[in-house]
């Protein structure tokens, strides 16, 4: 019998136990599920027999080592800067270990002693990154294949509410961290290449140089940049490409009203407000605006960010009730970003009844015979319900699907690693389908990148 260790019985981990756990019988797995929570690593086991909960506490160093010891494979859904604990012990008992989270310097400083110990270390096995890693090298290494030259990359990903459950202003509901949506973009410039030319987008106008994208039957949707759209670049091949690009979707007309946000300073986060426990939302807002005598926060506020009365964006500032007097914010010691986390928690919830959805875009240009080419590759996946979200599917089952591979010795390269070889993309992406992760590839006139709102 196999054994396998889950450490984090979260959101993102529901679709991944699950899969484990049906595939428990027919491959001899024992699955042992460790959380802080024993109650809701037990509520994903579903009392079934090859699978036991435990109370789990990463910082029990012994627990932690005894755990892992007795494993074949460790998969840890932590946060990640926590990751690197269990990767040690991993490679010091000799165990296999699979994590959704990006390989950050200290993992992969690892890679030769993994490599020494044929040990496989895979990372970055999610969503994003993850499938979007698999689905594009599976595209690029086929143009490669055929002689191609890959000259343009952009790629695309956003977790949204499903249009049956779209029942806000800004289109938008949270399927993920909320304190990251709140963050994006911060931290320095993004920066990309276009047509050869490295551009960069400080944060302060990245929410209004937005690109536009066409997901057939889904309608239209806009990307604002990521904040390094060049880190792959070298990893997939593509120090010679024109253009990389990569950003983060949302529906049409979020990023100029998230703009407004930007602008008053509502996502910063580097100083506490004083008295913040007992400040209204409309005290908060009015933080922000000059002092006036008679002028009201809502005049001051359409004066400051020139709003007019009737513009849709008004009324998405209105639906947040940002102006509400009566509702307190009640966070002690709180940065304008946890306020606004707080604020936008309690609006863009998704309730019980509610699908979250992903859409994923790539788009490819090449040459191929000297003429110019262009495929366009899109992914939309809808959740089942509050439990099994789309976004617990495409960031738990691939990581599910890659530990159950490495365990029948399907998946052998050793070290730290990301899914981008042939080895690993192709089979897992095969039986994504079979979980309605499918990605249709078509071919199109070639665009180049004459249609973002950035000239050269």
């Amino acid at each position: 019998m196999k054994k396998i260790l889950i450490i984090g019985a979260g959101r993102s981990a529901s679709s991944l136990i699950k899969y484990l756990i049906e595939k428990s019988t027919s491959e001899n797995l024992h699955i042992t599920i460790g959380d802080l929570s024993e109650e809701l690593a037990r509520k994903k086991t579903n009392n079934h027999l090859n699978a036991r909960p435990i109370a789990f506490d990463v910082f029990n160093e012994v627990q932690r080592k005894e755990e892992i010891q007795q494993a074949d494979l460790v998969i840890s859904m932590l946060p990640a800067h926590l990751h690197i604990e269990v990767a040690k012990d991993c490679i010091a008992y000799k165990k296999h270990m699979v994590t959704a989270s990006y390989i950050s310097p200290a993992m992969q400083e690892l890679d030769e002693v993994a490599k020494a110990n044929n040990l496989i270390l895979m990372n970055e096995i999610g969503l994003d990154p993850g499938i979007d890693h698999m689905s594009a090298m599976k595209v690029m290494d086929e143009i490669r294949a055929k002689g191609g030259q890959i000259i343009l990359f952009e790629s695309f990903c956003g977790g949204l509410v499903a249009p049956e459950s779209d029942t806000n202003l800004w289109n938008y509901k949270f399927s993920w961290n909320p304190r990251n949506v709140v963050l994006a973009g911060q931290g320095g410039a993004a920066k990309f290449i276009q047509e050869g030319k490295y551009k960069y987008i400080p944060y302060n106008k990245l929410f209004r140089r937005t690109e536009f994208l066409e997901v057939e039957g889904y309608g239209r949707f806009e990307a604002y940049a990521n904040r390094d759209s060049l880190k792959y670049r070298s990893i997939y091949g593509l120090d010679d490409a024109l253009t990389c690009y990569r950003g983060t979707i949302r529906r049409v007309g979020y990023s100029r009203a998230w703009d407004i946000l930007v602008q008053l300073g509502m996502t910063d986060d580097t100083y506490i407000m004083e008295n913040s426990e007992n400040m209204t939302y409309r005290e908060f807002t009015n933080s922000f605006l000059p002092y006036h005598p008679t002028d009201t926060v809502e005049i001051k506020l359409r004066h400051a960010q020139k709003i007019d009365q009737d513009d849709v964006i008004w009324d998405k500032l209105v639906e947040l009730d940002l102006f509400d007097g009566t509702k307190k914010v009640g966070l002690k010691e709180a940065t304008p970003a946890q306020i606004l986390e707080k604020i936008l928690a309690e609006k863009w919830a998704l309730q019980p009844q509610d699908k979250d959805m992903i859409v994923m875009y790539h788009k490819f240009g090449y040459i191929l015979n000297g003429e110019k080419k262009q495929i366009d590759s899109t992914m939309v996946c809808i959740g089942d319900d509050q439990t099994y979200t789309a976004m617990a599917k495409t960031v738990g089952l691939p990581v599910a699907i890659a530990a159950l591979k490495i365990l029948k010795g399907e998946i052998t390269t050793p070290g730290v690693q990301l899914p981008i070889s042939k080895e690993v993309y192709e089979p897992i992406l095969k039986e994504l389908e079979d979980y309605g992760v499918i990605f249709k590839e078509i071919e199109v006139p070639y665009l180049g990148y004459n249609h973002l709102n950035i000239t050269n």
